[in-house]
């Protein structure tokens, strides 16, 4: 069994601490800009629940747990993703974080997906607002399968397209479509999680 978890929901159905994702889940499925994140302690929950969100997520959060490590060969300037994902296929989420100022840049979910899904969508994501924005800094992904897929620019999953996967198989369309009319040169680098440790967009759920 992995390490306990408790999880803070500052925004969703009714906010509060709760003891497993599932519960969690429950709280923000459906809502609209859902605000949470898990701690390791219940201590580390009350006091950011006692706290604004914004302590901890968004531009001025500082999450020293998966801050980049002090390493030379990883550049600060670039952004994170990562997906996570509540049985596989369950409930999937992504998001992406810029390293230099260990802030969230944008998250995406829940919704029903797959990890590598996620990680491809993610990767995606993080390459048009960078397009949209005009920069061409890098970004990482812990992922191969996804690193993979977005070269290629064809999401490979092997999960049935069918009445509960559609609305995750458009935002798939959409992805691959911006893959094919989109150029770009911002470099894709695999992040090296046995070096370095977890990817700061890391959801901590391990």
């Amino acid at each position: 069994m992995g390490k306990r978890r408790f999880y803070v929901v500052w925004n969703g159905h009714e906010p509060g601490i709760y003891g497993s994702w599932e519960e969690c889940q429950a709280q923000i499925k459906g809502v609209k800009q859902a605000l949470f994140k898990s701690f390791g302690t219940m201590a580390e929950a009350e006091r950011a629940y006692s706290s604004s969100p914004t302590m901890y997520i968004g531009a001025a959060a500082k999450e020293k747990k998966t801050a980049a490590p002090n390493d030379p060969r990883i550049i600060r300037e670039a952004l994170a993703v990562d997906a996570a994902c509540s049985g596989n296929p369950g409930q999937m989420e992504y998001r992406g974080v810029y390293i230099d100022a260990n802030a969230q840049i944008f998250h995406f979910g829940p919704m029903f997906g797959t990890n590598n899904i996620g990680e491809f969508l993610a990767i995606v994501h993080a390459l048009a607002l960078l397009h949209q924005k005009g920069s061409n800094i890098p970004i990482y992904s812990d992922s191969r399968n996804a690193l993979m897929w977005v070269k290629e620019k064809k999401c490979k999953t092997k999960l049935p397209r069918d009445e509960k996967s559609e609305e995750l198989f458009k935002l798939i369309d959409r992805a691959e479509n911006w893959l094919r009319t989109h150029s770009y040169s911002n470099p894709l680098i695999k992040w090296e999680t046995a070096e370095w440790g977890e990817i700061p967009a890391d959801f901590g759920r391990k």
